[in-house]
């Protein structure tokens, strides 16, 4: 398996994240906590602190540093287009995915009518969940739930005819589980909510580090991410189908724009941290090949997959191969994000965390990680919930040797 780490430049991409030289009781730190926030870019650090250095300013002023506000923006959302094969004018920023996603469920909900349903799935994240639960009660809206298989770990979509029917307005999935790393089989969800018209708002939050995303190919009409989950600043992120976001109507102040996609952007934006989000996309661009940024971008990535998977194989290995350790995953099968859930028999999870970052140097969580009904339908909550070790490409194979060691030492 080392093979891929003599062709992956990883000493170069470790020189790119100042964070990992980080020490914690003498030891260099191993951040395998990448699922609930990567490590910055140098690149997207300096744009935040020469953005602000230079002088920020609020829009549509008659000076230089408005203007060049408003060309951050820009181009910005030039390179989420690319990151995610949509038009930058379908890009809209906000304070996070949960906020934002509240936001379009409260403005979708008011073209919908008592009696319309929606669907949602068991295995989500609950910022895809409960904004959509909670619009639904308002508008008396019925819910149905796409079960999760909890033998296979993947979605049961046995019942799919009938969870998406004739009265469905909308369907929420996630493109891969922030818990267990399961991959979602979207194209059958999504052939069934198109042959019933439904609309289809995805959380890509987890799975844009990791799996390449191209949302009008894919057939989802509202994609939401966050840029901290790819080595960027905390920025939400909505890249919403045009004729979708033309009949949007959120709430925001009355002078506010009432076009898209600002309509959706309500107060003054975090535009420091927008400025990091165009070179945390060109972090994987610099590691493809072609002659567009999103033909570079979607080589890179898979360049970055490849290691990232060959670096979860052995850590599924070296984990499974312990007794006291069980493991959460779908089979071989099924493809997964690197990102592992485990328990260690009659050890608290918060604890192994506390003792694998007190006598190891190692951050690695526990918890349901707000994929709180997978978590009931597991029956683990009452046990902590998860241990979740996650990869990125600045972590190497020293550093997961590492960490079953000390899995192992407990």
């Amino acid at each position: 398996m080392k093979t891929s780490e003599t062709t992956f430049p990883i000493t170069e991409v470790r020189e790119q994240f100042p964070a990992l030289k980080r020490t914690y009781h003498g030891k260099p730190v191993v951040y395998f906590d990448g699922p609930g926030g990567s490590q910055v870019v140098k690149t997207a650090i300096a744009a935040i602190a020469g953005y602000m250095e230079n002088g920020g300013a609020n829009l549509h002023g008659a000076f230089p540093s408005s203007w060049e506000t408003e060309e951050v923006i820009a181009e910005a959302k030039k390179a989420v287009g690319d990151f995610l094969g949509v038009q930058m004018n379908e890009v809209a920023f906000g304070a996070n995915m949960t906020t934002l996603t509240i936001a379009i469920a409260n403005a979708l909900g008011k073209q919908f009518e008592a009696g319309d349903e929606i669907a949602v799935t068991e295995m989500d994240h609950r910022a895809n969940v409960d904004p959509w639960l909670l619009m639904a009660k308002d508008r008396g809206l019925k819910v149905r739930w796409i079960k999760v298989n909890t033998e296979s770990l993947t979605l049961d979509l046995s019942d799919l005819e009938e969870t998406i029917n004739k009265k469905t307005k909308l369907v929420a999935i996630g493109l891969a589980s922030n818990a267990i790393g399961t991959i979602v089989d979207l194209k059958p969800i999504v052939e069934r909510a198109k042959r019933v018209g439904a609309l289809v708002a995805a959380d890509a939050v987890h799975a844009a580090p990791h799996i390449p995303i191209d949302r009008d190919r894919q057939g989802i009409d509202i994609l939401l991410c966050s840029a901290y989950k790819f080595f960027g600043p905390h920025v939400g992120i909505a890249a919403i189908k045009e004729d979708v976001f033309k009949k949007l109507e959120p709430y925001k102040l009355v002078p506010a724009p009432s076009y898209y996609p600002d309509k959706l952007e309500t107060g003054t934006q975090n535009h420091e941290g927008i400025a990091g989000i165009r070179p945390a996309i060109e972090f994987f661009a610099s590691f493809g090949g072609g002659d567009t940024r999103r033909e570079r971008i979607l080589s890179g990535l898979e360049k970055i997959e490849g290691y990232e998977n060959n670096l979860a194989a052995r850590l599924r290995e070296g984990l499974a191969a312990l007794d006291k350790v069980t493991l959460f995953e779908a089979d071989h099968s099924v493809p997964k994000t690197p990102t592992i859930a485990f328990q260690v028999a009659g050890i608290a999870p918060e604890e192994v965390c506390r003792i694998m970052a007190e006598q190891h140097s190692i951050f690695v969580a526990s918890g349901h990680f707000y994929a709180s009904t997978l978590a009931d339908r597991l029956d683990i909550n009452k046990s902590g919930g998860w241990i979740r070790a996650g990869l990125a490409p600045y972590n190497t194979f020293e550093e997961v040797e590492r960490f079953i060691k000390a899995v192992s030492e407990l």
